[in-house]
């Protein structure tokens, strides 16, 4: 299946991937959810704080490939990227500069498989693997602009942050907590 056929039978917020020519439901369950929540609010209260940095996002269609459309979890976008793109509804064509995908069992296989792979080829700047079976956020990046591949690659298990999101900072034990 393409890109525009995918489109052609598809509707935003569906929980349906394209991955590889092959429409993949992504079933979340609660944690999953629950987790994603956390890192959004996390990301929204650090964007929307002076001087305000870019724009998160919860799941949009991004078209990676002519047979690969993912929704990643949380993605955000640079300043910069939002300034050159006014029309909110424009991201959606764009690649993100962080695209975060949080474990489901229907979808982690290609999370961690052929997803990572595509993400680095289309250039994303960075990529978060949460995985709520280990406890920890897996961090793929690029150590500059130029670098055409992830040459970045940690297991983070104590405290989230990135270069491209400054005075960002997030426990990762807080993305786990229990519920209250």
């Amino acid at each position: 299946m393409t890109a525009d056929e995918y489109f052609a039978v598809t509707f935003e917020g569906d929980h349906m991937e394209l991955i590889d020519g092959v429409m993949v439901l992504d079933e979340p369950r609660p944690l999953h959810q629950l987790v994603c929540g956390r890192l959004y609010a996390a990301l929204y209260i650090w964007a929307n704080e002076p001087p305000g940095d870019g724009l998160p996002i919860l799941p949009i269609d991004v078209q990676l490939t002519d047979h690969d459309v993912y929704g990643p979890d949380v993605l955000w976008f640079s300043e910069v990227r939002v300034r050159a793109h006014p029309d909110v509804n424009d991201l959606r064509l764009q690649i993100p500069d962080l695209a975060v995908e949080v474990r489901s069992p229907s979808t982690w296989q290609y999370d961690v498989g052929r997803k990572l792979s595509v993400y680095e080829a289309s250039g994303l700047t960075e990529l978060w693997l949460v995985d709520t079976k280990a406890e920890t956020v897996l961090v793929y990046g690029r150590s500059a602009p130029e670098v055409d591949h992830f040459d970045v690659a940690m297991e983070v298990v104590d405290t989230l942050s990135s270069p491209q999101l400054p005075c960002f900072s997030l426990a990762v034990e807080e993305l786990f907590r229990p519920l209250r």
